[in-house]
């Protein structure tokens, strides 16, 4: 790659679970003198071999065999469920830890926002860590007065800036941190999942800065759940799994990919007393035939089949809508159409399906959840278990929104002039 700013070659991880060294300091001393030495450890027990030449213990590798390079200016969305090892990589590119083998390039400086409070100390004042991460960050303190300002009104604490951070809630914490990696001009900008602690105003100005951030050539790393702010924000991505890369390109292309992994069977959240339990539910076209993308302005259909473990008086079904960031935004059920479930007996089975007319979410990526339960409670619940798309049709022309501001409902209109 041209212009590359980040290289890792054959980058692994290896970490030690429990009790890290012998036990005994006068053990370790020896281990370590051994070592220099270039002798054998003195520790190891009899017949026992291992590739790092450690005591015995159990380890587990976090990445595994990771070569990727990044171009200047290239913003990188890093997708994965948790335990991929997307925050373990970020911390090698952050110097936080060293690789356990292979070599790490990077050139310009590094600003990280792995954590909350990251880099901050407790004692000082705001306006004391930022001068402080400036530091850190090879910033004279000419170029931190420059952009003190600027950083101070865009956090949101310009009234607590003479207080110690200690004194800080997370929120503020997280946009004081932000403010100052993002307006002190590194190279290389590492943003974890921690923009999740601010508010949806914050999220957004923090996506508008990194973009504008991006605009200017430098280069951006962002790992996050909410795949709408990937998408939004980032032109390239790729995809984690058990500490190796699984797919790289297209942001869109690896956001999708990870959609569907993400919906699987045995992980899914499931709560409930079980009276009544659903044990088939799928999302149909109107034909009866499976699917998992529509049209906006498109009918689809719902259907489940539940079975009854005890006799069940009556029994409400509900349909849960959330969009790829887990808003909640739609609820259907029975009980709204006044259609009644009542009387089933033990054994007995139900078979319910619903019809959802005139699809009028704005497009993207869904998942829908199902209950069953009634005014004693929950019986059945089955969280984001099925997933689907939805596509622009023929039905809504949606051209492009000055400011990348979109809706989550498309309304019907119809327009006059005279």
């Amino acid at each position: 790659m041209s212009n590359t700013i980040i290289k890792l070659e054959d980058i692994s991880k290896q970490y030690r679970l429990g009790v890290v060294g012998t036990g005994t300091l006068s053990h370790d001393l020896n281990r370590f003198f051994a070592k220099i030495r270039g002798k054998e450890d003195p520790t190891r027990k009899v017949g026992v071999r291992n590739k790092l030449d450690t005591v015995d213990g159990q380890y587990v590798w976090a990445l595994r065999d990771i070569n990727l390079e990044v171009g200047e200016g290239q913003v990188l969305g890093i997708v994965g469920k948790n335990g991929a090892g997307k925050s373990t990589l970020l911390k090698l590119l952050s110097r936080v830890t060293a690789p356990t083998t292979g070599t790490i390039k990077v050139k310009g400086r590094i600003a990280s926002l792995l954590e909350v409070g990251t880099g901050f100390h407790p004692e000082l004042t705001g306006k004391e860590n930022v001068y402080l991460n400036g530091a850190i960050l090879g910033m004279t303190k000419r170029e931190i007065d420059s952009k003190y300002e600027e950083i101070i009104e865009f956090s949101g604490v310009k009234k607590y800036a003479e207080t110690p951070v200690k004194r800080y809630s997370s929120g503020m914490y997280v946009r004081l941190a932000f403010a100052v990696a993002a307006h002190l001009e590194p190279e290389i900008l590492i943003i974890d999942e921690v923009l999740a602690v601010g508010d949806a105003d914050f999220q957004k100005k923090a996506i508008g800065k990194m973009q504008s951030v991006s605009r200017s050539g430098r280069t951006v790393l962002f790992v996050s759940h909410n795949l709408t702010a990937v998408e939004q924000l980032c032109t390239t991505g790729i995809l984690m799994q058990n500490g190796t890369i699984t797919m790289e390109g297209n942001v869109h292309e690896i956001t999708t990919a990870y959609k569907k992994q993400s919906v699987n069977e045995n992980d899914l959240k499931r709560s409930g007393t079980r009276l009544i339990e659903f044990q088939e539910y799928q999302m149909t076209n109107m034909d009866g035939k499976k699917i998992d993308e529509v049209f906006l302005g498109d009918d689809f259909m719902v259907s489940t089949v539940a079975r009854a473990n005890e006799p069940i008086d009556y029994t409400d079904l509900s349909l849960d809508i959330r969009n790829d960031s887990n808003e909640f935004v739609g609820h259907i059920t029975n009980a709204d159409d006044l259609f009644e479930i009542k009387k089933v007996d033990k054994g007995g089975v139900i078979k319910v399906s619903v019809t959802v007319k005139n699809i009028s979410l704005a497009p993207g990526t869904y998942y829908i959840s199902i209950w069953l339960g009634n005014n004693y409670g929950t019986m059945d619940y089955i969280e984001n278990c099925m997933r689907f798309n939805i596509k622009q049709g023929d039905k809504y022309i949606l051209r492009p929104y000055p400011f990348d501001k979109r809706a989550k409902i498309v309304l019907q209109s119809k327009w006059n002039f005279k």
